[in-house]
């Protein structure tokens, strides 16, 4: 097993706000032997079945880690333990109404809202709605886009599937401050960018990127300035709101324009729109990164880099609408951190979409591919951090990854 990286420069030293930051256990310095790679297994969304019901594998998080410890990357000592956000922590960014609708909806609100949800799909369950006395999580089954969480009383909806996307969410921002202190981290969960100050939605309850980048500017001395590069399918239009207008923040976005969330006010954020069309491929995507990182990077200079590294670009995705390879996934991976990496700009990953039971596969294989080319450490040796041209890149594609396991 390789040895962790603790980082080169001492961390960066929190610097209270004029109205006094509250105090928060996202912040804690973890153990130094921890590599930057932030999980728990409190990340995993499982309860009775109903996470079948969306296409997102509610456990491919704890997959990729699984993946990893096989490869002998890391075990469970070298990982960084996530955290729960708190309340508190969520109110930097979130508004107290919204997380309340996320806790509770009476039933006259729910019985109008969720017959017009259900009425083209579930139309057989309407009659039942009124038998039912007491709150019920409509907010939530529409983030997630699972209806029968509608039924499900509060404390379970809470315990199942928000205290897990809390904890993600948490990581989000623990890892923000872990890749300034050390160069890069990557949260194997979040990415939850359809999500805003104030709206859900896309199976996005809180605003993880949004969050991550406002702590580091309220907390961390030298940073002030961020880049979000969104290569997820779907336009990332949450932080977009969030950040509307908010020179600090440089948003570059990737998506394939024909599908949700189609967020015509939000995309007015995005400085670099890549606008991809059906069955876009892994050449012409892969130019197009390259070419659009790189502007990105050379255009705004940033003191982090939040990449969402959403796999639901792959070839088959139910909801993404692209083309693009396993290899060609791993190579945009590469693409970000040599970027990011030989600028000297702390990168922070985050996995966010990606429907295919084998995208955990991919992204472990990903984070290995960084780690072969030494993207992974304290480590900048121009060897490793040179960038070779594009065309060799994805000629060798096939090749270099041919000896992958990717099922």
């Amino acid at each position: 097993m390789p040895q962790p990286w603790g980082g080169g420069e001492e961390p960066r030293q929190a610097c209270p706000s004029p109205a006094g930051p509250h105090r928060t256990e996202l912040y804690e310095a973890p153990p130094s032997g921890c590599w930057p790679i932030v999980y728990s297994p409190e990340y995993n969304i499982t309860f009775m079945g109903l996470e079948k019901l969306h296409p997102f594998d509610a456990g491919k998080w704890g997959k990729v880690i699984n993946f990893l410890k096989e490869e002998k990357l890391i075990a469970d000592d070298l990982i960084v333990q996530a955290r729960e956000a708190t309340d508190e922590d969520l109110l930097v960014v979130h508004t107290r109404r919204y997380l309340n609708k996320l806790k509770v909806l009476y039933l006259h609100v729910f019985v109008q809202q969720t017959v017009q949800m259900l009425h083209k799909t579930m139309n057989f369950l309407c009659v039942s709605i009124l038998n039912f006395g007491k709150e019920w999580s409509f907010v939530v089954a529409t983030i997630t886009e699972i209806p029968p969480v509608a039924f499900l009383p509060n404390f379970v909806v809470q315990r199942k599937v928000l205290k897990p996307l809390r904890t993600q969410t948490g990581g989000t921002i623990m890892a923000g401050k872990l890749a300034v202190d050390r160069g890069w981290a990557i949260n194997v969960g979040g990415g939850f960018h359809h999500c805003s100050s104030d709206k859900g939605g896309g199976f996005c309850a809180y605003a993880d990127i949004t969050l991550a980048i406002k702590f580091l500017f309220e907390r961390v001395q030298g940073v002030s300035r961020a880049t979000i590069i969104d290569l997820d399918a779907h336009q990332g239009n949450g932080h977009e709101r969030d950040f509307m207008d908010d020179p600090r923040v440089y948003i570059m976005d990737a998506y394939n324009r024909y599908i949700y969330p189609g967020d015509g006010f939000a995309k007015r954020a995005i400085k670099r729109k890549v606008e991809l069309e059906w069955g876009t491929e892994d050449t012409e995507y892969l130019q197009k990164v390259h070419t659009h990182v790189e502007g990105a990077l050379n255009e705004f200079k940033p003191d982090i880099v939040v990449y969402n590294a959403g796999t639901d670009i792959l070839d088959g995705d139910p909801l993404g609408g692209l083309a693009i390879s396993p290899q060609g996934i791993v190579k945009r991976d590469e693409l970000v951190f040599r970027a990011a990496r030989s600028r000297g700009v702390p990168v922070l990953m985050v996995t966010s979409g990606g429907y295919q039971k084998r995208t955990a596969r991919i992204i472990a294989d990903s984070i290995l591919n960084l780690h072969s080319l030494g993207l992974l450490g304290r480590e900048q040796a121009a060897c490793a951090l040179g960038s070779p041209s594009l065309d060799q890149m994805v000629r060798d594609s096939a090749k270099d990854f041919s000896n992958l396991s990717l099922q």
